[in-house]
């Protein structure tokens, strides 16, 4: 039984349904009594596993197929009806070709199942960031996950009302076909189709494909922003709270950078950090002419490997309720979850991410084969559950932004800090951003990528166009925040970081807010401002001043060397990379002499 009216709605639910041919349609409305059916309905099947409810409440397992674990970048595209409004980086297939092409995949791949409509809100129902969508698919997993990801429920029709302005998604898992699998996007139409693939994502269509690839688009149409940043404020001890944007690709930090807990010298005067969102930013300019950010998602899908007490306490305590957990090991002597690097405790009786029984006294830590937990397994919690999260979180008008960080991990390239000139030049610095790559994404490990604003996989049209309204939203703030860069990841002769990271990054990012409050000074280089090694506090840390010193060090050389890279990749984005970035690359080229 439809929850709505809408012609537009039931008509393209009434055409999907013709074409998968469901043996039953149920449309979700977001009670806790349809999720609990839904709950116990996939833990009879096996599809999902129920945890220990005394130590993980409301808490499950779930496990992928073994070759779909990641977002797949190759088959991901972008369907414009020109070819050039997709870009270079992007992979683009004819919308027409497209859908022809899906549709007899799509034909009956449902049958013996049943469809799931799933109407959510991307940011708080009836704010005016909010974005409606809605997802179809054969997956309760997918139900279950969108429900904790977004806003789920029959408020979002009513917010609709007759209207047509809604994300079309449709997801099916079909074969799970590695050889036919798409993740697709139609910005012309509004529309989004997944298929033969069960990972997160990949099929949980609120997250990278709309909030990053249509809204990407519908923001350069509309004149705002979607972001792959977080979004974090800082409390001092008067109360007063300062908020961040930031931008990382993935391992690079950003969820432990979100839920940042204060060293001990912060700590103890009273500074605070509250968690707005740990990867996706939605930004429009305010009445007051700064820029505002929401997190448009209502949960997180963090990476847990690497997740413990010391790398992320916040984290950890999100995720002991409320949770679905994918492709970790499932401890059989507690009937709780483990992964790598959770402690040093791993369980003698567990079955790994495939499934099968797993002996952690095999594992080797240079053979991820060994591993009990997939490198890119997960949790998908509620933002509710995080001890840190903000106040402002619902806040449907958003919070504003004081400064946007840029970060990427390089051994030796970039300084632990540095601030752009002007707005135009940050977003230089943006486009610039580089990073060793890691196992969120399929493909070889280790390597220097090019990852402008962390949006290389996201942005849903061209990057030269991408970069353009970058430079034209800067007309746009009469108040603009600040732009820097960050790097973490500095190493010395033997590889081993040499900044502390983790809760230490606070340090710097109460740098970057005396700058933005024109407290401190900074020292010009080639590259952008640097610190005085004296303004940025080392109480109760093993590190000297003169290593402080050495981690904010520009090496000319390095970037000159670093220019031909910046060079090859503008080529690479191609003929509409703006003038205006050429124009900071030569004034950079000029500056290094």
């Amino acid at each position: 039984m439809a929850l709505t009216n809408n012609k537009f709605v039931t008509t393209w639910v009434d055409e999907m349904a013709a074409m998968t041919k469901p043996d039953k349609i149920v449309w979700i409305d977001g009670s806790e009594e349809q999720l609990a059916a839904l709950r116990d309905e996939a833990c009879s099947t096996g599809e999902i596993i129920k945890l220990n409810q005394e130590l993980l409440p409301n808490c499950y397992l779930h496990r992928t197929a073994v070759n779909d674990v990641a977002r797949v970048e190759g088959r991901t595209f972008i369907c414009t009806s020109k070819k050039e409004d997709a870009g270079n980086i992007n992979n683009w297939m004819d919308p027409k070709e497209c859908y022809a092409k899906l549709t007899k995949l799509f034909t009956g791949s449902m049958t013996g199942r049943t469809m799931y409509v799933i109407p959510y809100s991307m940011s708080v129902v009836g704010s005016p960031f909010a974005k409606y969508g809605i997802e179809l698919t054969d997956s309760i997993y997918v139900v279950l996950n969108m429900a904790i990801m977004t806003r789920v429920g029959t408020d979002v029709l009513e917010a609709l009302g007759e209207g047509g302005d809604f994300i079309k998604g449709l997801h099916s898992k079909a074969q799970l076909d590695e050889e036919n699998r798409y993740i697709v996007h139609f910005p012309e139409d509004n529309t989004i189709w997944s298929v033969n693939s069960g990972y997160g994502g990949n099929v949980l269509l609120g997250k990278k494909c709309f909030a990053l690839r249509i809204a990407s688009y519908l923001g350069k149409k509309e004149g705002w922003m979607a972001e792959h940043m977080l979004i974090l404020g800082l409390e001092n001890p008067e109360g007063e709270i300062k908020y961040i944007t930031a931008a990382f690709p993935s391992a690079c930090g950003k969820t432990n950078l979100a839920m940042l807990i204060p060293p001990t010298v912060y700590k103890e005067k009273g500074y605070k950090v509250w968690c707005v969102g740990d990867d996706i930013a939605w930004l429009r300019v305010g009445d007051d002419g700064r820029l505002w950010a929401v997190n448009p998602e209502n949960g997180f899908f963090g990476v847990a490997p690497g997740t413990n007490d010391k790398s992320n306490p916040n984290a950890l305590a999100t995720t002991k309720r409320d949770t679905i957990f994918t492709n970790v090991v499932h401890n059989l002597d507690n009937n709780t979850v483990w992964w790598e690097g959770l402690d040093n405790d791993p369980p003698a009786n567990a079955i790994d991410w495939k499934g099968n029984p797993w002996d952690y006294k095999k594992y080797d830590k240079k053979d991820k084969s060994t591993c009990g937990a997939h490198p890119n397994s997960r949790f998908t919690a509620s933002a509710k559950n995080c001890p840190c999260v903000s106040s402002e979180f619902n806040n449907p008008n958003g919070v504003p932004v004081t400064a946007i960080v840029f970060g990427g991990r390089r051994a030796k390239t970039a300084p632990l800090v540095y601030q752009s000139r002007s707005w135009q030049h940050g977003v230089f610095v943006g486009s610039i951003m580089a990073s060793e790559t890691t196992a969120a994404a399929t493909g070889a490990v280790g390597v220097v990528r090019r990852d402008p604003m962390a949006m290389r996989p996201f942005a849903g049209y061209d990057m030269g166009d991408y970069f353009a309204h970058w430079l034209e939203m800067g007309k746009k703030i009469p108040n603009k925040p600040l732009i820097f860069n960050v790097n973490w990841f500095r190493t010395d002769d033997e590889g081993h970081f040499i900044w502390p990271g983790f809760g230490d990054n606070m340090r710097v990012l109460m740098w970057i807010l005396a700058r933005c409050d024109g407290k401190v000074d900074a020292v010009e280089t080639p590259i952008g401002f640097v610190p005085k090694a004296e303004d940025i506090d080392l109480t109760g840390l093993d590190l000297s001043i003169d290593t402080l010193k050495g981690l904010l060090d520009v090496d000319k050389d390095l970037w000159k060397d670093e220019l031909a890279g910046i060079e090859e990749f503008y080529k690479q984005v191609g003929d509409r990379v703006p003038q205006e970035l050429y124009d900071e690359l030569a004034e950079l080229k000029a500056r290094l002499g």
